[in-house]
């Protein structure tokens, strides 16, 4: 029997609308279907320092390094944001940790779709379980993981000729698409919008770096295409633009090197982030910084480069130190996105009153609002509110950091 003969069924039996078994079959005709999946590896080398998890020799090295899984985290938090919505939708996952166990974690019975290769998942396994979500058309692909996540998806969307919108829950460390949520309590309340009554769709960039570049302190980024996602500009991330080496920029960031030299003191060690106006004080200080990694001074000297989190905490214990970093791009993040090695046991055992933004004028102008999203709720919590931001020689604004 199809669904308009069941219906018809129906009407005859309970009215046109008025009773609740009738309502009831048109609430669950309706309902929505979201594809999960979760790389589980994504994010792995951030706090360990390697830039990322492309690639099967990388992610050994980086839990030879210590490294810890976090995509699964971020995905049951997500799903634990939507569990009293659970039975007003259906959630479609992938096996084990590529989604089932996440679900199952966070209070969902779903339905698990395809099988893994192999114990180790990879790339493979993320592009078939979007291939099985596309046979079953479901309504929106929730996917945990970066850019290179991002790019895997995109492949498979674009061969099957199928317009599924997706949304990110971030927990890469490049994380340069417009694809993601801020963070993961973003992505649910997006869903929820979803699942109740619908989103506008727009177009989101998928780009994505070279790893090995970035790695010897090259950015090279690419555009690899379009996805869309449902849009919700307060909730989404935009995509990151990059520093305007312009005459008026480069000035404002002399500025407050000079300011931030001249104030630091005798004695602690500064953890320096990533970005071009924190490279400004190490230009200042005759120091060749890693751009793109961070990196820990004392007295303006260099005391080590491109360190992990590890080697920041054997560092700092029982020592003063501050943090000193500038938002990333032109997202507003001051923590978790390309700096994942400052990690919230690092934030904690500094302090946040020892916690130092600084960022030009221009790009304050541009973002409006700072965002901190550390993995860690909590800690993420305590981080909000106005802080100081330095923008120039002795000058101070005011800022909130959501």
């Amino acid at each position: 029997m199809t669904s308009e003969e069941v219906e018809r069924v129906l009407k005859a039996l309970f009215g046109h609308g008025v009773t609740h078994g009738y309502q009831e079959y048109i609430r669950w005709k309706k309902k929505k279907r979201i594809g999960l999946v979760v790389n589980p590896i994504a994010g792995m080398g951030g706090r360990v320092g390697l830039k990322g998890t492309d690639g099967r020799e990388v992610l050994e090295k980086a839990i030879e390094l210590g490294a810890k899984p976090i995509a699964p985290l971020r995905a049951v938090e997500t799903l634990r944001y939507l569990v009293d919505l659970k039975d007003a939708f259906e959630l479609i996952t992938y096996p084990k940790e590529m989604g089932e166990y996440e679900a199952l974690e966070a209070g969902f019975k779903p339905m698990v779709v395809g099988s893994l290769n192999s114990e180790k998942t990879s790339a493979e396994d993320t592009k078939n379980a979007v291939k099985e979500f596309s046979k079953i058309n479901v309504d929106l692909i929730l996917f945990v993981g970066g850019d290179g996540t991002a790019r895997d998806i995109l492949e498979v969307l674009s061969s099957v000729k199928k317009n599924t919108p997706v949304l990110g829950i971030p927990s890469g460390v490049k994380m340069h698409s417009s694809v993601f949520a801020i963070n993961p309590r973003a992505a649910a309340k997006m869903v929820s919008s979803f699942i109740r009554q619908g989103l506008s769709i727009t177009q989101g960039e998928v780009m994505d770096i070279d790893e090995e570049e970035f790695r010897k302190g090259r950015l090279s980024a690419k555009l690899y295409g379009y996805l869309l996602v449902p849009y919700e500009p307060t909730l989404l991330q935009s995509k990151k633009n990059p520093t305007l080496p312009i005459n008026e920029e480069l000035l404002n960031q002399l500025e407050i090197a000079r300011y931030l030299a001249e104030n630091m003191e005798h004695g602690v060690f500064y953890i320096l982030g990533p970005g071009s106006t924190v490279s400004a004080l190490t230009r200042l200080l005759g120091i060749e910084k890693s751009l793109l990694g961070v990196d820990i001074i004392k007295n303006h000297v260099l005391v080590a480069k491109d360190v992990n989190e590890k080697q920041i905490l054997e560092i700092i214990t029982n020592k003063t130190a501050k943090i000193v970093v500038t938002p990333i791009g032109g997202q507003g993040f001051i923590f978790g996105r390309g700096n994942q090695q400052i990690s919230p046991e690092v934030i904690r055992k500094v302090g946040k009153e020892n916690i130092i933004v600084i960022a030009t004028k221009n790009k304050l102008k541009n973002i409006k609002k700072l965002r901190v999203d550390t993995g860690d709720t909590e800690l993420d919590k305590s981080l909000r509110g106005k802080i100081k931001v330095i923008v120039g020689y002795h000058e101070e604004a005011l800022v909130e950091v959501e």
